[in-house]
């Protein structure tokens, strides 16, 4: 009964019971008996520690243990040929909507995917990931991914016109890609909120590309073919996925 799920146990009552119409106690006991077992699995509550522990214990049988010559190699460095921003929204991790592989893409992740412009104090945490990427590990990509239903550009989108917070950091945060909501107003402004939204979390993606070019060694790389600046967006709504590049105007997407 302890493996049994809850559905295969409630679809196997119901048949009971269609069948024949004198199992009501047989029924009911099974009732019983499953409330206690989920009461009992219930009271357990999660335990992060175990969880960790188990997801450790699965990647390294079924993944590091049968790939030897992979993490043989990158025990020696990473040569990654992508760089990429994305949400640190739980639902968009870059690694498994675009199946990325250990050595394969070096990330960054924050509020709402953004990039801001170049400013050694400020901001010089991004900037220090930027310039390793791009200087050291010689990255080849540069990715912005947007996504749908971002709360980080919700709340860009819903700052009152006074620029007034109501956080220590969010609001100061996404104010970074301001000109993506002004310009979604000018655009989009006769549309709901949640599909000027929408936009803006491509208009976003797009500020965040300009942003790049704002640091020398980005722009260099770029004028000089060494380096690609692409801008996307991943509707986990709809299950699509779309690419863009930057060249100094938006060219046609490709969607998948």
């Amino acid at each position: 009964m302890a493996n049994e799920s809850y559905e295969d146990a409630i679809a196997g009552l119901s048949k009971l019971l269609n069948e024949k119409a004198d199992l009501g106690s047989v029924a009911a006991a099974k009732i019983k008996q499953i409330t206690a077992e989920l009461e009992a699995a219930s009271s357990k509550g999660f335990d992060p520690v175990e969880r960790i522990k188990t997801g450790f214990v699965q990647f390294r049988t079924e993944k590091y243990e049968k790939n030897p010559d992979l993490y043989g190699a990158l025990a020696k460095g990473q040569s990654p040929k992508f760089m990429v921003f994305a949400c640190s929204d739980s639902r968009v991790c870059p690694s498994h909507i675009l199946n990325f592989q250990p050595g394969e893409a070096f990330m960054i992740r924050n509020i709402a995917n953004m990039v801001p412009p170049y400013d050694k104090t400020k901001y010089s945490g991004v900037g220090a990931a930027i310039e390793y990427a791009v200087l050291h590990l010689k990255v080849e990509n540069i990715v912005v991914i947007g996504h749908s239903c971002c709360g980080g550009i919700k709340g860009l989108m819903s700052i009152p016109d006074d620029g007034s917070t109501a956080s220590d950091f969010i609001e100061n945060w996404v104010k970074i890609c301001s000109a993506a909501k002004s310009t979604v107003a000018k655009k989009a402004g006769s549309l709901t909120f949640e599909e000027q939204c929408h936009n803006c979390e491509k208009e976003a993606v797009n500020v965040s590309l300009g942003n790049l070019l704002t640091y020398p060694f980005v722009r260099d790389a770029v004028v000089n073919d060494a380096v690609s600046l692409k801008g996307a967006h991943y509707d986990f709504v709809k299950g699509t996925f779309e690419l863009w590049d930057l060249d100094f105007t938006i060219s046609p997407s490709i969607s998948v």
